[in-house]
């Protein structure tokens, strides 16, 4: 019920904020900061309730999906889940696992900042504003709880329109431009991944006919990798649909990412975008396409994972350094940050393919790192921008001395971005590039190059604009004078304080969050490593520090190597 509610609850909250409108804007911030809060304590429920070491009575199996619910779209569902009608098994079905519990925790983490940074920014609209985001919440939720194809797809497009609106009436100057590019890239590509999981239910249904159609994903990962193992026929034609399906996932799922060369709709709609939607955009909407290749992917087509390997991985290490040396050209605040979220996701989907599991471990972990980090940045960079509008670092120079509280949050924030020991960046990172270190040393090598860098352009963006001699660009209406401009207030540091929190606990107990991973991501390595080529599987068993490495109470390192 809870996740239900996570689901439905910022729906009805936008519906209540449009109401509210014509009694004042203060009324439709209430609205907005009481949604996404009871939303937020949801998901802590969410978290506390979701327990990784439950058994399904019936079967005697790790129950790796809990907390579902089941609606069908034609026909009925019993208390089981089990489908019985006329048509296909489309069903509203949500639930949460090990892979989307804490992005769906995520999502509703940001959306306080996100709500709170727009407080005194967004005046114009602001009830519409505010609607939208919570509509984009509800889709965010929606798309990693969801249970069935369908409705994946749905709310994968949903996330779109909110944003396209935010972006394009609440943006900057190229506002128009940059909405309209965002949405056609990743439309364009999400039709071809709509195929893809087309091709999925249809080839299930060819390779069991005795089945009802089904859309359930669970039903669909199960069910196809039985017949893949027990039917010889099933076998040879999934390996033949297998690398088409692939890159049909791959063309909405790495521009999503994005992934180089796929990244160019990014930095554009960063910058235009709304200091919320930077927020949100960097922090969710783009672990939705790491999430798609760990949900589908990797456990359906494992073979054609292994058969792509080489291709995803050096499109990953070239982002990684690509997008860490333009961040290192930019003299905008926000083009930096933009570049270097291209940076920090190639070392996400480096760890996912690895295809094992510390690599997917850590690819995860980083997707939840890179969230927290980089929307805290864009976050600071509006609270910058909005005493003195501009984000030319050159403007820049001392502000430590003026910003006391801002500066330590900030520096806190660049050392969790650059992976220092004891903060979140670190475990993500290290267990990312050990597990690329398994499957291939050269490519994990080269990533390394990303990490120096990351530490080259994040720490000189923090001295050039908050040490040395005071320099402030002049604040409008008073000319070289500042006496408005103040260091961060309450709502300020309420919007920065629960990252920060996570910041520091998943840097200093990070088994909390990967232990909830671990069934989830067990399954999954058990998948590849059955179809594993025997080159990889030598190299990574001969592998000596992955193996040992304990990232949870059952290492998936252990079972890819078995």
């Amino acid at each position: 019920m809870a996740l239900f509610l996570m689901v439905a609850l910022p729906g009805v909250g936008a519906l209540l904020v449009l109401a509210v409108s014509r009694f004042g804007l203060a009324q439709v911030r209430r609205v907005a900061i009481t949604n996404v809060l009871i939303t937020f304590a949801l998901s802590l429920v969410v978290v506390a309730s979701y327990d990784p070491s439950a058994v399904d009575r019936t079967s005697g199996r790790p129950q790796l999906t809990q907390m579902e619910t089941h609606i069908a779209w034609l026909g009925s569902v019993d208390k089981d889940g089990h489908f019985s009608g006329p048509g296909p098994d489309i069903q509203f079905a949500l639930g949460v696992d090990g892979i989307s519990l804490w992005l769906i925790a995520l999502s509703a983490l940001l959306m306080i900042p996100a709500v709170l940074v727009s407080w005194e920014a967004v005046q114009d609209r602001a009830a519409s504003f505010y609607a939208l985001m919570l509509l984009l919440e509800s889709g965010l939720i929606g798309v990693f709880a969801a249970q069935d194809i369908i409705l994946f797809y749905i709310f994968f497009e949903f996330t779109l329109i909110p944003l396209f609106f935010m972006v394009g009436i609440w943006g900057g100057h190229e506002r128009r431009y940059a909405a309209r590019r965002f949405f056609i890239y990743t439309l364009a590509g999400s039709v071809l991944t709509f195929l893809g999981l087309l091709a999925i239910v249809l080839s299930y249904s060819w390779m069991a006919p005795g089945q009802a159609v089904t859309f359930s994903i669970p039903t669909l990962t199960e069910g196809i990798s039985q017949q893949v193992q027990t039917n010889p026929d099933a076998a040879r034609y999934w390996a033949a649909v297998s690398p088409w399906i692939f890159l049909a996932l791959f063309a909405g799922f790495a521009i999503k990412v994005p992934l180089f060369p796929f990244h160019t709709w990014l930095p554009l709609a960063h910058v235009e975008a709304p200091t919320a939607g930077s927020v949100l955009l960097a922090g969710v909407l783009l672990k939705i396409g790491s999430y798609g290749f760990l949900r589908f992917a990797l456990p359906l087509v494992p073979a054609a994972c292994w058969g792509h390997f080489h291709i995803v991985s050096v499109l990953a290490v070239i982002g990684i350094v690509y997008g860490a040396l333009l961040a290192l050209a930019q003299d905008d605040i926000k083009k930096l940050v933009a570049y270097s979220s291209v940076s920090h996701m190639g070392f996400c989907l480096l760890g996912l393919f690895a295809l094992n599991g510390p690599g997917i471990t850590g690819g995860l972990l980083q997707m939840v790192n890179h969230g927290l980090s980089t929307g805290a940045l864009f976050a600071m960079v509006g609270m910058l921008y909005e005493r003195y509008h501009t984000r030319d670092i050159e403007a820049y120079g001392g502000l430590a001395r003026k910003f006391p509280i801002l500066a330590f949050c900030l520096g806190i924030v660049a050392f969790s971005s650059i992976g220092l020991p004891g903060l979140n960046g670190f475990p993500g990172e290290v267990l990312s590039i050990m597990g690329m270190f398994a499957s291939n040393k050269l490519y994990a090598t080269i990533a390394l190059t990303g990490i120096i860098l990351g530490a080259w352009y994040t720490l000189w963006l923090v001295q050039r604009t908050f040490f040395g001699r005071l320099r402030e660009p002049a604040v409008e209406g008073h000319g070289h004078d500042h006496p408005v401009v103040t260091d961060l207030n309450s709502r300020e540091i309420a919007a920065l304080a629960p990252i920060l929190i996570l910041i520091f606990w998943i840097g200093l107990y990070p088994e909390f969050f990967t232990s909830r991973m671990q069934p989830s991501i067990d399954k999954i390595v058990s998948k590849l490593a059955r179809v594993r080529p025997a080159a990889v599987a030598v190299e990574q068993t001969s592998t000596v520090p992955v193996t040992g490495l304990n990232v949870g109470r059952n290492s998936p390192a252990v079972v890819a190597n078995e």
